[in-house]
């Protein structure tokens, strides 16, 4: 079944959701604490135990209704397990914390990898919807793959210094919004190396 018979907005809602949903439920139980078999759990950690199997059911459902799942969304699903897994195990919210960290420096990895090798595996994702030259496609993905690493060093920098709530804020709309506005300010490029309409 192609994701074209999905519509937009339900789309976007089993995407986006459980992200959304995990802001709003923080909010709601950050101050309180809850005691399971004798051990404490502050609200980041009874928010995270709901998170994890509430964003692997939308993902299902989205698998269930496009028949695919993007290689973000699975490697997203596997660090939300483990990560998610050991914070509540271990009672410790520093896991779910780097889980950003490490998506972020993996993604940049691949990119650099690719580039390593002399290809972009960014136009492999994205060429469809950007059609550009192969010029436009190294440097579109050599400058995703520092802003990766960026987004990295940012996730490190805010949970080591600032406060879970900030946290929580910062991963929810800062990183999103900075990765918005990267495709925003590559839009110059973007037109120089696009692709005549009669190209093959």
């Amino acid at each position: 079944m192609s994701d074209r018979t999905v519509a937009p907005w339900l789309k976007s809602t089993l995407e986006l959701g459980p992200v959304l949903g995990f802001f709003v439920a923080y909010l709601w139980l950050k101050d309180e604490t809850f005691t399971v078999g004798g051990v404490a759990y502050d609200g980041f950690i009874a928010v995270t135990a709901i998170f994890i199997p509430v964003i692997l059911a939308s993902m299902a459902v989205l698998w269930r209704l496009t028949g695919k799942l993007s290689p973000m969304q699975v490697l997203t699903a596997v660090l939300v397990i483990v990560f998610g897994g050991l914070t509540v195990w271990l009672n410790d919210e520093r896991f779910l914390k780097v889980k950003p960290t490490i998506i972020n420096l993996i993604l940049g990895g691949i990119l650099f990898a690719g580039l390593w090798r002399g290809k972009s595996l960014l136009s492999m994702v994205l060429s469809e919807a950007i059609p550009m030259d192969r010029a436009g496609w190294m440097i579109l993905t050599r400058r995703m793959a520092w802003f990766f690493v960026a987004s990295a060093a940012a996730n490190e920098l805010v949970w080591r210094t600032q406060t879970t709530e900030f946290w929580v804020t910062f991963e929810t709309f800062a990183l999103p919004g900075a990765m918005f506005a990267f495709f925003i300010s590559q839009a110059g490029l973007m037109k120089r190396h696009a692709l005549e309409d009669d190209a093959t």
